[in-house]
């Protein structure tokens, strides 16, 4: 081949590639960028619903009160529309999330519930902190957080007092502000906070005295553990716990009490309680971690006719209950739930919708019989391998 040919062959190649690069490019492809709704492909699917909690959640009378002694209004009553999903969506709103602790199934059901939920409201949720239950790291991590300038903030605080002041500083810089569970000291609804959301701790308390209570018969001698902190929703499970008990079971006795001022402590105070009283039949432990450090506790001493129940459906006491072990049951939390409603409250506030100061979702009785069941329920999720395997008839 000439010289000239072969400049005119590698000519028309060039040509050829750079045609063939600007028909594939996004700005000449009538199809790219866009997606069946005529949205960027990189924005979620059109809302076509309303986004409400779970609506087949037990339809129980909500028996807890908020923090300032507050009536509950029940999670199952919240929605957004679609058309306010469309206006908050335009507001291109972004979000965090700060934790006191995030090491445990609830904590992990919460955040997924309010990352969903914000996904189809459009909200980025920019930042998500574990506090570790230390009070002064929360209060780094929400400077932190502040630092981003975030329109929304969904909180439960590690202590009501030391951290009031960053949660007030956050509502002077126009964040609104959802809490989980517990207000900081000194802040009002409304004002400088949307609202407190948690579960019925308080239904909670009384499924969990039940469930004892029967599977003891109705009658022998039980000890308490308790959270030995200025904590509302968990002062509301023993004072409802303990008061059944008085008021149903006369054959029942409490006989001691230990409290645990963080979820580690629960071996060494049922161990203790143990050692006090040879004679003990069952025990109420607060939150199922420190649960299964005192169901550790209750086999080392080799108990392992005690009866004991609890609050919050966490892996362990779920795979103890499955296999009809010394956990027999307890009242559940729905954190997947509660995550979603403070989603739904924080798009009240951004609508300037009037928001109640207190939401609550209702209790949940697990027993042996619907532990299986009531995994899905809560986690919005399958049963994992580990509690199915474990599960007996």
């Amino acid at each position: 081949m000439k010289k000239g040919t072969k400049a005119i062959v590698s000519m028309l190649c060039i040509m050829m590639l750079l045609l063939a690069a600007c028909s594939n490019s996004p700005g000449n492809n009538s199809n790219s960028g866009n997606n069946s709704n005529g949205g960027n492909a990189t924005e979620p699917p059109a809302v076509t619903e309303p986004i409400t909690v779970n609506q087949d959640l037990p339809q129980k009378e909500i028996l807890s009160q908020g923090p300032h002694g507050e009536l509950a209004v029940s999670a199952k009553s919240l929605e957004l529309t679609v058309e306010e999903i469309k206006q908050i969506k335009e507001k291109k709103l972004t979000a965090a999330i700060s934790m006191h602790y995030a090491g445990n199934d609830w904590s992990t059901a919460q955040i997924k519930g309010l990352q969903d939920t914000f996904a189809k409201m459009g909200v980025e949720v920019v930042a998500v902190t574990d506090a570790q239950f230390k009070s002064e790291k929360q209060v780094s991590d929400i400077e932190t957080i502040l630092a981003k300038q975030p329109d929304i903030l969904v909180s439960i605080p590690v202590d009501a007092v030391s951290t009031a002041s960053v949660y007030k500083q956050a509502a002077e810089q126009g964040v609104k502000v959802v809490f989980m569970d517990n207000a900081p000291t000194g802040l009002e609804a409304g004002k400088d906070y949307v609202s407190v959301v948690s579960a019925d701790n308080y239904g909670n308390g009384i499924e969990a005295a039940h469930i004892l209570a029967d599977k003891l018969n109705g009658e022998g001698k039980i000890a308490v553990i308790y959270h030995d902190a200025d904590f509302f929703v968990t002062k509301q499970r023993v004072e409802a716990f303990e008061k059944t008990i008085a008021e149903n079971y006369p054959n029942i006795e409490i006989v001691d009490r230990g409290g645990i001022a963080d979820q580690n402590q629960g071996e060494t105070v049922a161990s203790a309680l143990l050692t006090k009283n040879a004679d003990l039949d069952g025990m109420f432990v607060v939150w199922d971690v420190p649960a299964e450090g005192a169901l550790a506790a209750v086999k080392a001493a080799g108990r392992n006719e005690l009866v004991m129940t609890t609050i919050d459906l966490g892996t362990n006491v779920a795979i103890e209950i499955a296999k009809n072990g010394i956990i027999q049951g307890l009242g559940a939390q729905l954190p997947y739930d509660q995550g979603v409603a403070e989603a739904i409250l924080a798009g009240y506030a951004v609508l300037g919708k009037e928001t109640p100061p207190y939401v609550a979702v209702p209790a949940l009785n697990v027993t042996h019989d619907n532990v299986l069941d009531a995994w899905k329920l809560v986690y919005h999720q399958e049963v994992p391998e580990s509690i199915q395997t474990a599960y007996k008839e």
